[in-house]
């Protein structure tokens, strides 16, 4: 059985942890074939944008608990690969998540540029409840996404949070019914993935290093040569064309 799928329409592909009778734990080989089908989505330059799930029930229940009992530091950044891999990824990604997503499985969802949460979704760190240290960067992304706050309360005092109470403190997008998840996640990712790849993958780049820019005139001048760039690209005169023509049909 693999343990990774992989389906594509209309330019979004949609990569499903299919191990369900383990809650799509991660496991080496699931990783394994995480990071293959990642090289082959990235390949084909025909996919725009990626969506994240995991086989029902279950988002993703994090690492192995027999597997965290005999770890090392390579060890763990072998299971670490499983979500990093995703987050280092240059297409848009957006984290449909569907059930539980625990420890190193909410790693997989924050290292997403959007979540999407069903209604029973379950955010849940859960490190401190078997005894371990946040790892994987778990505290540097929940903070940078929620503040320290809503970290404070998830990590520590071990709230755990449904689809709309993600989506209530900024860790979800939105919240949407379980049955539209999977809908909802596409129709998002199609829209990324109808603009040209490339200028996709420089905004990308863009929005992230903006992070480390604190003053305006900074990023006005960050913008401005992959915005001269994107002006020069076949693209932009074919598709403000069409803007225009739209525009003048309505007059």
């Amino acid at each position: 059985m693999s343990l990774v799928l992989v389906s594509v329409i209309d330019g979004v592909a949609t990569l499903t942890l299919n191990n369900p009778d383990e809650r799509n734990t991660l496991t080496a080989p699931m990783v394994a074939e995480i990071t293959a089908a990642m090289d082959e989505i990235e390949g084909d330059r025909s996919i725009g944008a990626l969506v994240v799930t995991g086989a029902a029930p279950a988002f993703c229940a994090g690492a192995n608990l027999g597997n965290l009992q005999r770890t090392s530091g390579d060890s763990l950044g072998n299971i670490y690969e499983g979500f990093l891999r995703i987050a280092r990824s240059a297409l848009p990604t957006i984290a449909a998540v569907n059930g539980a997503a625990v420890g190193a499985g909410m790693n997989l969802a924050l290292g997403c540029d959007v979540r999407i949460a069903a209604r029973r979704a379950k955010f849940d760190t859960r490190f401190l409840q078997i005894g371990i240290h946040p790892g994987g960067g778990h505290t540097w992304m929940m903070r940078r996404i929620v503040g320290p706050q809503a970290t404070m309360a998830a990590v520590l005092f071990g709230e755990v949070l449904d689809g709309a109470e993600a989506e209530r403190i900024g860790l979800a997008w939105k919240c949407v019914d379980d049955e539209q998840l999977l809908a909802v996640a596409h129709t998002m990712a199609a829209r990324a993935a109808s603009r040209p790849r490339e200028l996709l993958e420089v905004t990308k780049r863009t929005i992230r290093d903006m992070h480390d820019i604190t003053t305006h005139p900074d990023a006005v001048a960050r913008e401005l040569e992959p915005q001269l760039w994107s002006t020069r690209q076949p693209w932009f005169a074919e598709m403000i064309g069409a803007v225009q023509k739209k525009i003048s049909s309505k007059q």
